[in-house]
């Protein structure tokens, strides 16, 4: 059986990378997936996600949305609520990243990447939970909360420091949550990535960047979108049921190095 059979998710940031390989996944897996972002087409070029989830026989359905705003968030949960009745799983995926150190960085730069990426992810937590706890449960789980962390928000990366901060911050926020909402059967758990290598242009994509990330990483190749969307399946299913509060590392072995 399908590992996500008639649950209802939403992933935030869906268009492109990370969290289109997520939607593309959960929607393999049986789920009805929600697409929350502020554009349609992906970053990386080819088909929206909304259209590959349909051209394989899944149901998707696209819901214009800026995390960095609670009205847009809580309008997000109650019209997915509203066409499919529940809410089963929540993956808080969106971001956005600025390379610059502490000096480098602008006021506005700090303000804009801390509202998508942890005020973002707040957000989408209060507002799922807020639904969950609505919920019957089903195996003493009444929702699952998946973040998408990342490697920089457990080790300093140079010159990232609201990203990495941003990041620190979701880390922390999960195991609050999955702490504080265990005994309402609210399972919340973060993933983060390595170095994945997601087709998208510029800093990302620098030769000498990736050569570095190759040397590093123990396993012989640079991480894949679908490496973070099988993580973040195993979190939103029923497999994942008595893990709440980690953050899963998806990085080739570089933090055990």
């Amino acid at each position: 059986m399908a590992l996500l059979a008639d649950r209802v998710a939403i992933v935030t940031g869906a268009s492109s990378g990370l969290g289109r390989a997520i939607a593309v996944r959960f929607a393999a897996e049986g789920a009805a997936v929600v697409l929350a972002d502020t554009r349609t087409d992906p970053i990386e070029g080819g088909e929206p996600t909304h259209a590959l989830i349909a051209a394989a026989g899944g149901t998707a359905l696209d819901l214009p949305t800026d995390v960095a705003s609670w009205d847009s968030v809580d309008a997000l949960v109650s019209e997915t609520v509203r066409r499919f009745g529940r809410l089963d799983v929540m993956v808080n995926n969106a971001a956005i990243y600025t390379s610059t150190d502490l000096l480098q960085t602008r006021e506005q730069d700090w303000a804009r990447v801390i509202a998508v990426n942890l005020t973002g992810v707040f957000h989408g937590c209060k507002r799922a939970v807020q639904q969950m706890l609505t919920q019957a449960p089903v195996d003493d789980v009444r929702g699952r909360i998946v973040n998408i962390a990342s490697q920089q928000g457990m080790i300093a990366s140079p010159g990232d420091f609201p990203y990495g901060v941003s990041k620190g911050g979701v880390v922390q926020l999960t195991r609050q949550i999955a702490v504080d909402h265990a005994r309402d059967g609210i399972v919340c758990n973060a993933v983060a990535p390595g170095k994945i290598v997601t087709g998208k242009a510029g800093i990302a994509a620098d030769p000498a960047l990736l050569e570095y990330s190759r040397r590093r990483t123990p396993w012989p190749r640079l991480g894949r979108p679908e490496d973070v969307a099988k993580a973040a399946l195993f979190l939103a299913s029923d497999l994942a049921t008595y893990v709440t509060g980690i953050n899963l590392l998806v990085d080739g072995g570089w933090m055990a190095g």
